[in-house]
């Protein structure tokens, strides 16, 4: 009876030792086998083995993600640099091609105050 006291005013008390969650981790053998469960599977299956298994389809889209980074081939050292420097090039062409644009757009904004102010060429060289 005194066991059954003391449990009871333990729980009211809150003395209840929780664990702290972890992330868990899949190895890669066991993220082979699902996805390969899973691409066989047929219409209306993958839930069933989602749910059987407690993962969610976003583990499937970076599973996949993952074991398409493993089966291809890896960059050399050179293929890596030029991959890099593709990049930064790309990213000052798009740098230019926006500077272009704010260009073109200031001299189309000067013609038309040129037509708005009644300026023309014609008006400038007889008076000069």
């Amino acid at each position: 009876m005194e066991d059954l006291a003391v449990m009871q005013a333990d729980a009211e008390a809150g003395t209840e030792v929780v664990g702290v969650a972890r992330r868990r981790r899949f190895s890669a053998a066991y993220k082979r086998r699902i996805l390969d469960e899973v691409d066989r599977a047929r219409p209306g299956e993958i839930g069933l083995i989602l749910r059987r298994e407690g993962i969610y389809s976003s583990h499937l889209t970076v599973w996949r993600k993952w074991r398409s980074g493993v089966t291809s081939k890896k960059k050399t050292g050179k293929e890596a640099e030029l991959v890099l420097e593709n990049k930064r090039l790309e990213k000052e062409n798009a740098k230019l091609k926006l500077k272009l644009r704010k260009a073109e757009a200031m001299l189309e904004l000067q013609k038309k105050a040129r037509e708005i102010l009644g300026y023309d060429d014609e008006t400038e060289e007889s008076s000069s």
